[in-house]
């Protein structure tokens, strides 16, 4: 269903943009508006980050983040309730959870599937899924329809990148550096040709995300690759009319 989704809007615009929330961060009620402004600027996909204590993934934005939406007492119930909302609300928008994985394991892999779904989510993003132990959670989301989203990286080898872009589901999120997200990213040649090394193994839409911070950034990727990702700039951003406007300007 996701791949489908994409492909059909990537014949509408030259690049697709792909955001980040923390869910509870700073509220669910913030986080709404945001939705509603993501909306308004066309966003295509939203990943709707479930807290976790240690997302060893993420910057100090998103991890800071997390670590305030926990604080304030942010639980996955709430977190399924609110996307099961904002998919009924913007059906346009196509939402993906991106959490970790002993969260999963702490719901139980098959329930987390399944709630999911009955939420209207579309896909996972779990980045510290290793890719030689995801085969069950790969089972469960193929079964659900789920799109299992998997990630390359600069030190992938070819062998590992065409694993992965054969056995991941929906998209592949690719990164354009080594580390975590939100830090500077130099969009040269260099990152160019490290996309070039992610196209070749997948024939999924192709998303790039870990520093996109401005429209000369989106710029550099259009025609490289078919979805930005957006997230620690639109939390540093805070307010649904400042993402709104960003956004609007971004591509």
């Amino acid at each position: 269903m996701l791949q489908a989704n994409l492909e059909a809007a990537k014949q509408k615009a030259p690049i697709l943009l792909m955001t980040h929330l923390v869910l509870g961060y700073p509220s669910f009620e913030e986080n709404r508006a945001a939705i509603a402004a993501m909306d308004q600027a066309g966003v295509e996909l939203v990943e709707l980050q479930i807290p976790f204590s240690e997302p060893s993934a993420d910057g100090p934005v998103i991890a800071l983040a997390n670590a305030q939406s926990l604080k304030g007492g942010t639980k996955v119930d709430q977190c399924l309730a609110f996307a099961k909302e904002v998919a009924h609300a913007f059906p346009r928008i196509n939402f993906l959870f991106m959490t970790y994985l002993n969260l999963c394991y702490a719901r139980g892999l098959a329930e987390m599937a399944d709630q999911a779904k009955a939420a209207g989510i579309k896909g996972f993003i779990l980045p510290d899924l290793p890719f030689e132990e995801a085969e069950q959670w790969i089972k469960l989301c193929k079964k659900r329809d789920l799109a299992n989203v998997l990630i390359m990286t600069p030190t992938s080898s070819l062998e590992r990148l065409s694993l992965i872009g054969r056995e991941s589901t929906g998209l592949v999120y690719s990164v354009g550096r080594r580390g975590v997200t939100g830090l500077n990213t130099d969009f040269g040649p260099e990152i160019g040709a490290q996309i070039a090394r992610y196209r070749e193994a997948t024939k999924l839409p192709l998303a790039l995300g870990f520093g996109v911070k401005s429209k000369e950034d989106v710029s550099f990727l259009t025609g490289k690759v078919d979805i930005a990702v957006i997230g620690s700039k639109l939390i540093e951003l805070g307010s649904a009319q400042k993402i709104e406007s960003f956004l609007k300007t971004v591509r």
